[in-house]
């Protein structure tokens, strides 16, 4: 969490860790993309108007950087200002969300039951009860690890017509279940309920997916591109 302004540093502090959170909290831009670079976080909040680095260009410096350990976190943008125009703005150069301050217990609850799934990225137990035995497991694995690399390339590149993505979805959902993939089951779950109500995600959504799914190719033991 970055902001740099002690009175917001401290609520949005002191709410995160009520609400269970481990929050490492910085004071200007600069620092918080030296942390965030260094440290794979499951959220960034970050203040627009801090004086040194804004919520905006740090996160595409972090986005930039191949080698930053929170490169794909999802990240929310935090102001006391954010009318409508303004919140269209952030969410198209990236942003998950965006969150007005000052903002009670509850609202920050809910941006950490969005944001900090609960559900795990494999789930050993499930797989085994769905897949019936470990040799089956490892080979059904192995297809999605193959399966989840070419959804990477082709969301990277963005190929893909809104009515295919809905069909590979659908069957990513299918073979995540097989393979105890929970998170990214939930990640494809929502992206593929907006696709067909015909909506297009937002970037923040696309990045959330796609965090969780190079997290997922890294839990299967695959590498993926920088």
């Amino acid at each position: 969490m970055a902001d740099d302004d002690p009175a917001s540093r401290l609520v949005l502090v002191t709410g995160l860790e009520r609400l269970g959170a481990d929050v490492s909290a910085c004071a200007d831009g600069g620092s918080a993309l030296a942390v965030a670079g260094a440290t794979a976080f499951d959220l960034l909040l970050l203040d627009v108007h801090m004086p040194d680095l804004g919520a905006c260009a740090l996160l595409t410096a972090l986005r930039g950087d191949p080698k930053a350990a929170s490169r794909h976190a999802p990240a929310v943008a935090t102001s006391a200002e954010l009318p409508a125009h303004e919140r269209r703005r952030l969410l198209a150069l990236g942003f998950a969300d965006t969150l007005a301050k000052p903002c009670d217990l509850a609202a920050l609850g809910r941006l950490l039951a969005f944001f900090t799934a609960s559900a795990p990225l494999l789930d050993d137990a499930t797989a085994l009860a769905a897949s019936g035995d470990a040799a089956t497991l490892e080979a059904l694995r192995r297809l999605l690890g193959e399966e989840l690399h070419g959804l990477l390339r082709d969301l990277d590149h963005g190929a893909g017509q809104p009515e295919e993505w809905i069909d590979r979805l659908h069957r990513l959902r299918a073979s995540c279940g097989f393979c105890g993939a929970s998170a990214l089951a939930d990640q494809a779950a929502r992206l593929l309920a907006r696709l067909r109500s015909g909506r297009t995600p937002a970037p923040g959504e696309c990045a959330a997916f796609r965090g969780t799914l190079t997290g997922t190719l890294a839990a299967l033991g695959h590498a993926t591109p920088d």
